[in-house]
């Protein structure tokens, strides 16, 4: 098994070389996702947070509210502390899982947006990062997902410098480039991650 972490700053298309690696063969364990499913409701994580942050960052229905739950952590780093503290644990447990349940032979791609601002590069057999341009990153934000440019650059500034993403990578893939170049260039990582793979355990 070849475990890979995979990053980019908001806005290079992670998510796009994601789902190609996946298309490729790649078995995905996305963070993001795991961090939404371990405080569903009836979950022991939904339940510390509610210990933590009280019932009103619940919905009518009992699901967590996400934009409430935000302002309050997003405004004081010791909540946001708090807030980390009974997810990260739950996310790395349930991405433990998801890997061991691969199969021997698996490329398992571990999509972890903040992996730079984290330190957990060492958790990894090597990394990927996936690399664009502060002025493409902006224009994908404004222009594809509606935010403004003030909103954009602020969600931009909180992440990790390109600078930083890039000097752990063992792998950069540049975004900034026309769809089927990067869907060349995917193919091409992924050839090379099946070889690493295999050279991992000759027979």
């Amino acid at each position: 098994m070849l475990t890979v972490g995979l990053t980019g700053g908001i806005g290079a298309g992670k998510s796009e070389v994601s789902r190609l690696l996946v298309e490729c063969g790649a078995v995905l364990i996305d963070a993001d996702r795991i961090a939404r499913e371990v405080v569903e409701p009836g979950t022991p994580g939904l339940a510390a947070v509610v210990d933590a942050f009280g019932a009103e960052i619940l919905t009518e229905d009992g699901r967590l509210d996400r934009p409430k739950l935000g302002s309050v952590v997003f405004a004081d780093p010791g909540r946001l502390a708090v807030l980390n503290s009974i997810v990260h644990p739950l996310v790395g447990a349930r991405s433990r899982e998801l890997e061991e349940a691969a199969a021997e032979d698996a490329v398992v791609i571990h999509d972890v947006p903040l992996l730079t601002e984290n330190g957990l590069a060492s958790l990894y057999d090597l990394v990927i990062v996936v690399d664009a341009s502060p002025e493409t990153q902006l224009d994908r934000l404004v222009g594809r997902r509606g935010m403004t440019v003030e909103d954009a650059r602020a969600r931009m500034a909180a992440q990790a410098t390109r600078e930083q993403r890039r000097e752990i990578a063992d792998i950069v893939i540049d975004n900034d480039v026309p769809l089927d170049e990067l869907h060349r260039r995917v193919k091409e990582v992924w050839a090379d991650l099946v070889h690493r793979e295999r050279a991992s355990h000759p027979e």
